[in-house]
């Protein structure tokens, strides 16, 4: 009897002792898809539900799919390290909403467009390159390749190429050119009008 109340106690509560395995991160291929089919779908509901309705449906997957802080950091180069923790946090969330506002105002449309993939590869520092392409209406392509690194246990956008272009490049050389001969602040106004612009 002893025996078999053993025998229980082991086959009920030693798996529960086992560690449970982990959970296995969304594939970096998911996260560039999730944003091209939250893209399309902002761009044929654009004109009914107009940019601040593309704002509200892009904005969670956006967030959830690119590493802002790291972006920032990267595109404010060496002025990052001058920055305190507030300012820092002030340009994070400044330049998260730019970048929201950038797709909502840009994916406004649709005239058959779709997204292609090309491939998916694994390049130096264990990141992931998802090259993909946009099929414009009149069979225009252009190239898109996002460049992903881990969080955690998940996949993040760090850098969109298109056509060859670094978004990343662009901003940082213009944003630290800015920051030469003005301040944090000035750039922040500059964004914040931007943002402005782009919802009008």
């Amino acid at each position: 009897m002893k025996r078999a109340r053993l025998f229980v106690f082991l086959f009920l509560v030693v798996p529960m002792l086992e560690p449970l395995p982990l959970v296995s991160a969304q594939p970096a291929i998911d996260v560039v898809e999730n944003l091209h089919k939250t893209l399309l779908l902002a761009m044929k509901e654009g004109t009914q539900i107009g940019y601040q309705g593309r704002y509200d449906r892009l904005a969670p997957v956006i967030t959830a799919g690119f590493d802002m802080p790291f972006i920032a950091k990267i595109v404010l180069g060496r002025f990052w390290e001058t920055f305190d923790s507030q300012q820092r946090s002030k340009f994070v969330e400044t330049f998260s909403r730019l970048s929201i506002a950038t797709y909502a105002a840009n994916f406004d449309t649709y005239s058959g467009e779709r997204f292609k993939l090309i491939s998916e590869k694994e390049v130096s520092g264990g990141r992931i390159l998802v090259q993909t392409q946009l099929i414009k209406s009149d069979g225009g392509q252009v190239e898109l390749d996002y460049l992903l690194h881990r969080v955690g246990s998940q996949w993040r956008i760090i850098n969109v190429v298109a056509d060859g272009v670094s978004d990343l490049a662009l901003k940082r050389a213009d944003y630290t050119t800015f920051l030469k001969s003005n301040g944090l602040d000035p750039l922040l106004i500059k964004l914040n009008e931007k943002i402005v612009q782009y919802s009008k």
